[in-house]
């Protein structure tokens, strides 16, 4: 393709960059992303203190598709989400089938009495140490996966050069610190970086254009000579590589 053709086929890849839940089939196989060669595994986590007596909540459950395959009993599982299309997803997936569904958006006031909870799990989404320590139980836990602050952070450079991290200081560290200040003890922890390559142009920019937080204000247009660039390492070197960061936490009230 000449540089026009290749303008107007990244441009369409950053029209047709729309997500419902958290899914990213529309570039299987155009990357690599080895979120499952973690030192963890986030669920075997949970399950080793999950009962199915337990009240259980997820916060920020996305489009639920995580929450379900746990198979916790329906009528002891709450979850809140507050991205708009998930919302409507989860009323229409969550709640008919009798889990306690509410859209949240303020994380500092959950809808939920005191010390509802044996059990509180968060997979890549917001939450406030103080009011998950209200709303647990006493010696219940709190299970989370994160994003690090350094999460894509080389591609981000490569598009976006000097692009100010969207979370700074969110690290298994200081996310230890706030739990222990708030009155948690942590059971469990760990933290890694692991490697993601996109093996085609576009599919870069439909995942930038769909992690608008780190990849702040990207558009092809405004991209477009660095896009080239990349466009020419990927044919030369076969793909362009970073790293993502993520951090987990088991902690009791």
């Amino acid at each position: 393709m000449n540089i026009e053709e290749l303008r107007e086929s990244w441009k369409k890849e950053e029209q047709n960059a729309k997500i419902i839940g958290w899914d990213f089939s529309y570039i299987e196989n155009r990357f690599d992303s080895e979120e499952d060669k973690l030192p963890w595994d986030y669920k075997e986590a949970i399950n080793r203190y999950r009962h199915d007596t337990d009240k259980l909540l997820d916060i920020d459950t996305g489009g639920g598709e995580f929450l379900l395959s746990l198979g916790h009993p329906y009528n002891n599982t709450s979850a809140t989400e507050g991205y708009p299309p998930n919302v409507e997803l989860c009323r229409h997936k969550l709640a008919p089938l009798g889990i306690d569904f509410h859209e949240v958006t303020d994380y500092n006031n959950l809808p939920f009495s005191n010390e509802s909870f044996d059990i509180v799990i968060n997979r890549h989404g917001s939450f406030e140490n103080e009011e998950l320590y209200r709303i647990l139980k006493p010696g219940g836990v709190f299970v989370t996966q994160q994003v690090g602050e350094k999460n894509d952070r080389e591609l981000v450079e490569k598009l976006l050069p000097g692009t100010e991290i969207s979370f700074k200081e969110h690290d298994l560290e200081h996310c230890i610190s706030s739990l222990v200040r708030a009155g948690f003890s942590v059971l469990e922890r760990d933290e890694a970086f692991r490697p993601i390559r996109f093996y085609d142009t576009g599919a870069l920019v439909w995942f930038a254009r769909i992690i608008e937080w780190e990849f702040v204000d990207f558009s092809v247009d405004r991209c477009f000579d660095r896009l080239l660039a990349v466009e020419e390492g990927i044919r030369k070197q076969g793909s362009v590589s970073g790293h993502t960061h993520r951090f987990y936490v088991v902690a009791r009230k």
